[in-house]
C-alpha cells in the first residue's frame, strides 16, 4: 500500500512539475477559461513570450500589447512565426510560423495572401499574432478579411485586426524593409505550404 501511495504522490509531483514549463513550450499558461471552456493566456505570460520572441522588451511593444488586451481581453491561443511581402499596386503576403495553445502541442501554420490598394514596397517581418474565439483548432484553416481602419502603429511596431465571424487576429508585426501605403485583402491560413496566395 505503501508503495501504491508514493508513487501516485510520484506522478501528482511530475504532473505539477510540467504545468510550470514556460510557455514557449505551451505549458506554461493561466488556469483562466473562456465561456466556451477554452483556456486563455493571461496579459503576464504574452507579454513574456513576446518580448523574448521578438528579442527584447520595448516601450512600444508593450503599449501594443495593453492595448490590445484592454479591446479584446485573453487570447486562447499566439501564432509565432515570419513572412515576406511586397506590393506595387497588387501586394502578395506568404508567412509561417507555430499557433500554441494553453495545453496543447503547437501547431505548423503557414498563410498567403493578396492585397489591392495604393501600396509600393516589399519587407520582412516577425509576426506575433493573438488568436480570439477560435473554438477548435481547425477553425484557424481559413481566409481572415482584413478589418477596415484596424492598424495601429507604435515606434516601429504596427498591430491590425482580422476577423471571421466571432473569431479575431490581432498580428503584431516588426520588421526591416520599406511599404507604405493603404491597402484591403485578406490572409488564407493554411496547414501546408501554397504557392498560389488565393
Amino acid at each position: 500500500m505503501t508503495k501504491i501511495f508514493k508513487a501516485a504522490l510520484g506522478g501528482i509531483a511530475l504532473s505539477l512539475l510540467a504545468a510550470c514549463v514556460s510557455p514557449g513550450s505551451n505549458q506554461g499558461y493561466q488556469q483562466s477559461q473562456t465561456s466556451e471552456g477554452y483556456r486563455t493566456y493571461d496579459q503576464g505570460t504574452v507579454s513574456d513570450e513576446a518580448e523574448k520572441f521578438f528579442g527584447g522588451a520595448s516601450a512600444g511593444l508593450a503599449n501594443i500589447l495593453n492595448r490590445v488586451f484592454t479591446k479584446n481581453g485573453r487570447p486562447q491561443g499566439y501564432i509565432a512565426g515570419e513572412e515576406a511581402s511586397g506590393a506595387v499596386g497588387v501586394g502578395l503576403r506568404y508567412g509561417n510560423g507555430y499557433l500554441y495553445r494553453p495545453g496543447q502541442k503547437p501547431v505548423r501554420v503557414f498563410w498567403t495572401g493578396p492585397s489591392v490598394g495604393f501600396d509600393a514596397g516589399g519587407n520582412a517581418s516577425k509576426v506575433f499574432a493573438l488568436v480570439y474565439d477560435l473554438g477548435e483548432t481547425d477553425r484557424l484553416f481559413r481566409r481572415f478579411p482584413g478589418v477596415d481602419g484596424s492598424a495601429y502603429y507604435v515606434g516601429g511596431i504596427g498591430v491590425n485586426y482580422q476577423r471571421d465571424g466571432s473569431t479575431v487576429l490581432a498580428p503584431i508585426r516588426t520588421g526591416v524593409g520599406l511599404r507604405g501605403g493603404v491597402n484591403v485583402g485578406y490572409l488564407n491560413y493554411t496547414r501546408r505550404y501554397a504557392v498560389v496566395p488565393f
